[in-house]
């Protein structure tokens, strides 16, 4: 395996750290340890790590995994740096780390147990250290991209087959097995996340869960749904209507829905706040007095994980960048009639944005 790319990744973190008068960071974060070593993109549950990687301001990075793991690890990181733990885990690695120079170690506040925190600190100085190597992940490289651009392009592929298979009677779960299927049928290493899809009045549930409910003719189905391919993950709506005559308010819902979203990407660039990107659809949502249908942020950061920054909702702070990655989803939600949702993930350029 080429870890090329994985070492130029930890160049950059170390000269963030240089920055920060930080000796070295302990990542625990799965998505994390990934972008910087190449090893184990997922942990096996959520209490339960694949293994931590600590860079260091002096170069002399090392990789933490348990027995299950030492042949994977190998094959991405130099055997003279890899250190396979077991019952000794909070006595190996402060004593590593040490013998490498350092004295304080920082850590993910946001990825790290309170047990290993206080396991840790009983041997070596912690500090926090928060989003160091989201502050790198959230800015694609053009390997990235390439690697998105493959995800979504199946996305795009589901979504037509998938437009042809909601027939009435089918039930959200027949439906949702159907999109899994097809994406592993066609080499998706897995599920972004489980599907959404709601009918009628469930599709105002922005993050419903499939059910029995069955498809039914002159009725709306939403599904959100997106796969991993080649690490990445895609994420994308679509609101269909199950019938040949879709009602009027469907057809006019959908079309302020499709506006508010048009609005957004017609000011991406670089240097808009993420709040201006919100303001944007719900302004045209203002306009027709709907604005309190629209009930949760504009979009979000994707990659390695699904929901990964930046955010762009009415308070988030920040500018976007050439090289981010956001979903564009307005949607309006009404209980008692159903919700449209419309996703695009939009890549930042140099001079605006691109739709993927």
């Amino acid at each position: 395996m080429n870890t090329d790319i994985y070492r130029q990744r930890r160049e950059k973190l170390r000269r963030s750290l240089h920055d920060k008068g930080i000796e070295a960071l302990l990542v625990s974060h799965a998505a994390n340890r990934y972008y910087l070593s190449g090893f184990e993109l997922h942990d096996p549950q959520c209490n339960e790590s694949s293994g931590w990687v600590v860079v260091t301001a002096s170069g002399k990075d090392c990789l933490f995994t348990d027995p299950r793991y030492t042949d994977a690890a190998k094959r991405v990181w130099d055997e003279d740096d890899l250190f396979i733990y077991a019952a000794d885990k909070f006595t190996l690695v402060p004593e590593v780390v040490k013998s490498r120079g350092v004295d304080t170690l920082a850590f993910e506040p946001r990825a790290m147990p309170v047990y290993d925190h206080n396991r840790l600190a009983e041997t070596i100085t912690l500090r926090p250290a928060d989003n160091l190597v989201e502050d790198l992940r959230v800015i694609k490289d053009a390997d990235e991209i390439r690697r998105m651009d493959a995800s979504i392009e199946l996305n795009h592929q589901l979504f037509e087959y998938i437009e042809h298979q909601l027939l009435p009677g089918k039930t959200e779960e027949d439906v949702s097995w159907e999109i899994e299927k097809f994406f592993r049928e066609n080499k998706a290493e897995g599920m972004a996340f489980p599907s959404i899809v709601g009918v009628g009045p469930n599709a105002a549930l922005p993050h419903a869960i499939p059910g029995t409910t069955p498809l039914r003719d002159n009725e709306l189905v939403l599904i959100d749904t997106g796969c991993r391919f080649m690490d990445y993950n895609s994420d994308q709506t679509r609101t269909f209507w199950v019938g040949d005559n879709p009602s009027a308010r469907f057809l006019e819902t959908m079309e302020l829905v499709r506006e508010a979203q048009q609005a957004a990407i017609d000011v991406i660039r670089p240097g808009l706040p993420f709040s201006d990107a919100y303001r944007a659809a719900y302004s045209v949502f203002e306009r027709e007095g709907v604005e309190k249908l629209f009930t949760h942020g504009l979009g979000h950061g994707v990659g390695l994980e699904t929901h990964e920054p930046p955010s762009l909702s009415r308070v988030a702070s920040g500018e976007l960048k050439p090289g981010m990655v956001v979903t564009v989803e307005p949607g309006l939600y009404d209980p008692a009639w159903g919700g449209i949702r419309w996703e695009y993930q939009v890549l930042v350029t140099e001079d605006g944005c691109k739709v993927m």
